[in-house]
């Protein structure tokens, strides 16, 4: 969402208040929890390949055809957490001060993004179904895409208006889902409680991944200039006669 010109946001109220539900939609979103509920329950128990749509109707006490009405297939279902996930991605950086720089942009979204995800209820649940069934981390892997692009959406939002803002958008974008991802999976195989911890260590792995050879660098030019210099001076000229044809 743009934000707004600066003369309608002195217009606007501090804290806009948001559009209460209508009864309508309040028990639309109790179906879909119900049906969510049972099919991540049916997974865990039966299969993700074993369940079947009917299985999860019935199970959520519904009925194939309402199914179908919130979901295209068991592999949208376990997908819809991702169309979540984009857009606390993106809130988390359109939330930021406007003086964050971009790195401060970047370690607030994961950092966020990360503590808000791993604070879910059924979090834990989901990554043991993916981890153990192809089919379902393939109906994951198919959004990511989706994720990313709206990820890149709200960095272009405060890079420079050009080409060069525009790789840096999506370096962040790619960037940010890579460190999450492997946040999520060492807090996962590491049974931790913590969340920022595997975080703050991605973070500190990616600084020595960029840093570390340029240091490196630095440190073998200080080493080698000095031999370089001496040789220099012990060599002796060469001498003008010699170049005589």
């Amino acid at each position: 969402m743009p934000k707004p010109s600066s003369t309608s946001r002195s217009a606007e109220p501090p804290h806009p208040i948001a559009a209460v539900p209508t009864l309508q939609a309040r028990k639309q979103q109790l179906v879909r929890d119900a049906i969510w509920d049972a099919a991540v329950d049916l997974f865990t128990q039966k299969g993700f390949d074993e369940t079947t749509v009917d299985d999860i109707a019935q199970a959520a006490g519904t009925s194939r055809r309402s199914f179908f009405r919130y979901f295209e297939s068991k592999s949208d279902l376990l997908a819809q957490p991702l169309v979540s996930y984009a857009s606390s991605l993106a809130n988390a950086i359109d939330s930021c001060p406007p003086s964050y720089s971009l790195s401060e942009v970047f370690r607030h979204t994961v950092l966020k993004v990360a503590r808000h995800s791993a604070a879910q209820p059924r979090a834990r649940q989901i990554m043991e179904i993916v981890a153990k069934y192809p089919a379902a981390r393939e109906a994951q892997v198919a959004r990511i895409a989706e994720v990313q692009d709206r990820v890149a959406e709200a960095f272009s939002r405060r890079c420079s208006k050009d080409s060069r803002g525009e790789v840096t958008a999506h370096l962040l974008a790619g960037l940010t889902l890579s460190i999450l991802r492997v946040t999520f999976h060492a807090w996962f195989d590491r049974g931790l409680q913590d969340i920022s911890i595997p975080a703050e260590e991605a973070f500190a792995t990616l600084r020595h991944l960029v840093c570390d050879d340029r240091a490196q660098d630095r440190r073998s030019d200080t080493k080698q200039a000095p031999g370089e210099r001496k040789q220099r001076r012990t060599e002796p000229a060469p001498s003008r006669s010699r170049n005589k044809v």
